[in-house]
C-alpha cells in the first residue's frame, strides 16, 4: 500500500490551502473530501447568500475570490474551487466519507468503508458544517411548528406570513434577522447579551488570541465571533429600524406546541424556531488517536507570532488541525493551511518518533 507523506481530510478552504502549500513544497499527499463535488461548506449555504455578502472571505492562496456580485455564493464558489483544484493539480479524491483515523505506529491510517490510506502525517480540515448544534429545551418534541437550524436555512421567502423565533447570538442570527424582519414577524432571543461593535473598531488578532488561549489549555474552542462582537452591515439597517434587534432579555424555559414560555409564565406564540446556535468541530473520526484532554478539547501547540498558525496537536504533532480553534474562520483557515504544510515539512525533515515523544504530556 502506498504511504503518503501527508493525508488531508477535507477540501474546503482550509484543505485546499493546505494542499496548495504541500504541492509547492513537493510533498506527496492526497486530499480526501466527503462531498460529491468541490466547494466545501459553501456548496451547502442558503440561496439568498450572495457574493456581495461574502466580502472576499472565500479567498484561497494567491487567488482572491470573485468580486461582490449578487450571484449566489453556493454556485459561484464551488465552481471557482473546482477551477482552483484543476489549475493547481490538487490531488482531491471524492466522495470519501472518513470514518476513523488510527495510529499504526510508523504511520496514520485513514479508514473509509473498505478503503484505507496510510500517511506519515495528517492534516485535518473538516471544519464544523457537518456538526450543527441544537440545544435541548423541555417540550421541544411537542412543537407543532417548524424547527430549522442554520445548516438547513432555506432562504427568507420560506418564512413569509409566519412568526419566526430566531435563537442565537452570532453573526448568522444577525444576518437572518436582517433578511426576515422586512418580510415577516421576527422575535429574537439569545442566552447572552450581544456585544455590538463598529465593523472596523475591534482588534481581530487579539480576539482570536482569546480563542487560542482555550485550545492551548485543551478546552473546547469558543467561536471567534463570541470574542469579536457583532456588527450590522448596511443590508441589515432596515431590520434595525424596524426594531428587530430588540431581543428578549432572558431565554425561554420550555417549548410548547405553539410557542415558547418564559420563567415568569409569559408566552410567545411562534410558527417557526430558527436555531442559529452554531456548530461543533467535526473531529469525531480522530477519537482513536486520543487527542482530547480531560477538558474535552484538543490542545494545540503555540504557532508563533500569528495566533492563527497554531495548528499542531499537542498530543501527537503528526496531526495538524486547520479550521479548528483560532483558525476556525474562512481567513484564518487559509493561513492555517500554510502553517500546517510547513509543520509537515519540518516533521518529515526530522525524526517523527522523537518529535511525538518530546510532545508527550503537553496536553495534560
Amino acid at each position: 500500500m502506498h504511504l503518503y507523506d501527508a493525508i488531508v481530510i477535507g477540501a474546503g478552504q482550509a484543505g485546499l490551502s493546505a494542499s496548495y502549500h504541500l504541492t509547492r513544497l513537493g510533498i506527496d499527499h492526497v486530499v480526501l473530501d466527503g462531498d460529491s463535488g468541490p466547494g466545501g461548506a459553501w456548496r451547502h449555504r442558503w440561496d439568498s447568500l450572495t457574493m456581495a455578502d461574502v466580502h472576499g472571505v472565500a479567498d484561497l492562496p494567491d487567488a482572491p475570490a470573485p468580486g461582490g456580485s449578487r450571484e449566489r455564493a453556493n454556485q459561484v464558489i464551488p465552481a471557482w474551487f473546482a477551477g482552483y483544484e484543476a489549475e493547481h493539480g490538487l490531488p482531491v479524491e471524492r466522495p470519501v466519507r472518513v470514518e476513523r483515523v488510527t495510529d499504526e505506529g510508523e504511520s496514520l491510517a485513514v479508514h473509509a468503508g473498505e478503503h484505507r490510506w496510510l500517511g506519515r502525517t495528517l492534516i485535518n480540515a473538516t471544519g464544523t458544517w457537518t456538526r450543527p448544534f441544537v440545544p435541548y429545551y423541555p417540550g421541544a418534541e411537542t412543537f407543532r411548528g417548524e424547527q430549522l437550524h442554520t445548516h438547513d436555512y432555506p432562504g427568507p421567502e420560506h418564512f413569509v406570513g409566519r412568526r419566526v423565533l430566531v435563537v442565537g447570538g452570532g453573526a448568522s442570527a444577525v444576518q437572518f434577522i436582517g433578511e426576515l424582519a422586512p418580510l415577516t414577524d421576527v422575535l429574537w432571543v439569545t442566552r447572552r447579551e450581544p456585544v455590538w461593535v463598529d465593523q472596523g473598531s475591534f482588534d481581530g488578532r487579539a480576539a482570536v488570541g482569546k480563542v487560542l488561549d482555550r485550545v492551548r489549555d485543551g478546552r473546547p474552542p469558543a467561536s471567534v465571533v463570541s470574542v469579536t462582537g457583532l456588527a450590522l452591515r448596511p443590508q441589515e439597517r432596515l431590520a434595525e429600524s424596524l426594531g428587530a434587534y430588540e431581543r428578549r432579555r432572558s431565554m425561554f424555559q420550555r417549548i410548547e406546541s405553539d410557542g415558547v414560555r418564559w420563567a415568569d409564565a409569559s408566552f410567545e406564540p411562534v410558527d417557526v424556531i430558527l436555531w442559529a446556535t452554531g456548530f461543533r468541530p467535526a473531529v469525531d473520526h480522530l477519537a482513536p488517536l486520543h487527542l482530547r484532554t480531560r477538558y474535552g478539547g484538543i490542545a494545540l501547540l503555540p504557532g508563533g507570532a500569528d495566533v492563527q498558525t497554531a495548528v499542531t496537536a499537542a498530543a501527537d504533532p503528526r496531526v495538524q488541525l486547520v479550521g479548528y480553534g483560532p483558525s476556525a474562520s474562512t481567513i484564518g483557515a487559509s493561513r492555517a493551511g500554510r502553517a500546517a504544510a510547513l509543520a509537515v515539512r519540518r516533521l518529515l525533515d526530522g525524526d517523527a518518533a522523537t518529535t511525538v515523544a518530546a510532545a508527550g504530556g503537553v496536553a495534560g
